[in-house]
């Protein structure tokens, strides 16, 4: 009897177009994981306010890193799908789903059903835990396969920030490049709310966030929570590319307000480019695909910024995309 293994990443856009950007934006700030507001406040501000706007501004920045053949994004997880399933054989079913847009996690499951599998691998592919990725996504699948008069055996995997192999996977990525050849070595995850680490404490942590030295290490409390997940994939980094204590910073970046994880990303590279830093190497750990936010916002707009300001070089350390070391970790991740 087959198993099943389904990988899920966040989403894209169909097209960089600013129907089909609004059409996304629409269902993914809708979600109540990610705006975590009373419902009537949130429909106003997301319908009323943000995608009317930001939809244009959206379909402009996708434009600069869309290919040919579409989405890096969506192109890199079918890449990764397709040499997973190659790796895993027959005797494996392995569908790709992405949480907003398509492929749907309806459809890609309804493909697994189709298949009757004895157990079924759900790995969403965010390393660090977060309600409004990871808790998402586990619960729209869950939701889904709620609908089915059958249920199979299931394996959820919710983090895998300090998975050796996917450790490995970083690792090898950041050997192409020396970091004695940079000034500083930044570790950027994309941010949230504040208040959405506080939250998934008092519910999981017993109210132990203190958004500073509790994050110092991985503790029952602090297992799934986002901030600390983010400093522990740094500190494997850091220590197994021997990376000196004053060479490195972690950051966060594609902040909405001044209430999301500190430092930001962009005022630390303004910072360094100030005192005469002349190179960076970027390093984002929590995208395993390359995307808008690696592709555009790192480098791009943090080269560009960084140069306005003193500095000469930004350089983007690749994300594991298809990597064949990356193939094995997801293998290793989601069949334990």
């Amino acid at each position: 009897m087959k198993e099943a293994v389904l990988l899920i990443n966040l989403g894209t856009p169909d097209s960089p177009t600013p129907s089909k950007v609004g059409k996304y934006l629409t269902q993914f700030l809708n979600d109540k994981r990610v705006i975590d507001i009373n419902a009537a406040g949130r429909f106003m501000l997301v319908n009323m306010v943000i995608v009317p706007f930001r939809r244009f501004k959206s379909a402009n920045l996708y434009k600069n890193i869309w290919k040919k053949e579409g989405s890096p994004l969506l192109l890199n997880s079918i890449a990764l799908t397709e040499k997973l399933r190659l790796k895993l054989g027959d005797n494996y079913v392995v569908e790709l789903a992405m949480r907003y847009q398509q492929p749907s996690i309806e459809k890609a499951l309804e493909k697994i059903r189709q298949q009757r599998p004895s157990k079924i691998h759900i790995l969403p592919l965010y390393p660090q835990y977060a309600s409004s990725s990871t808790g998402s996504t586990i619960e729209e699948v869950l939701h889904q396969i709620s609908k089915w008069e059958v249920i199979p055996n299931l394996n959820v995997i919710s983090k895998f920030y300090d998975h050796p192999k996917f450790i490995e996977a970083l690792i090898e990525e950041g050997k192409k490049y020396d970091h004695k050849d940079y000034d500083h070595v930044i570790f950027s995850y994309h941010g949230l709310p504040e208040r959405h680490i506080k939250k998934s404490s008092a519910h999981y942590g017993g109210n132990t966030c203190q958004m500073g030295a509790c994050c110092n290490s991985i503790t029952k409390n602090n297992q799934y929570c986002y901030r600390a997940n983010c400093f522990e994939t740094s500190r494997q980094l850091i220590k197994a590319l021997d990376i000196p204590a004053d060479k490195h910073t972690t950051t966060f970046q594609s902040r909405l307000d001044d209430k999301w994880l500190k430092p930001y990303s962009d005022k630390v590279i303004i910072d360094l480019a100030k005192k005469g830093t002349k190179r960076i190497l970027v390093f984002s750990p929590a995208f395993v695909a390359d995307c808008l936010e690696t592709i555009y916002e790192i480098g791009t707009e943090y080269d560009e910024l960084f140069k306005e300001h003193g500095g000469e070089k930004v350089t983007l350390v690749s994300s594991l995309n298809a990597s064949d070391t990356w193939v094995n970790a997801v293998k290793e991740i989601a069949l334990g």
